[in-house]
């Protein structure tokens, strides 16, 4: 390309323990979250959005 030299620049590799922690990190925020929003102090504050969708799953 243009006199560029490819170079075997290895990218994941060495990354990988970094992507599987963020992943990890991810998912941990994200149930946290859930459970946060899931709770009975949570379903009674009018401020909280999630409210009606998971006072609609709770009913089922």
């Amino acid at each position: 390309m243009f006199g560029l030299r490819a170079w075997p620049t290895p990218i994941v590799k060495p990354l990988w323990p970094f992507m599987a922690a963020a992943g990890i990190t991810v998912f941990g925020v994200w149930k946290l979250q859930d459970i946060a929003v899931s709770s009975p102090d949570a379903l009674k504050d009018p401020k909280n959005p999630f409210a009606a969708s998971k006072a609609k799953q709770a009913a089922h």
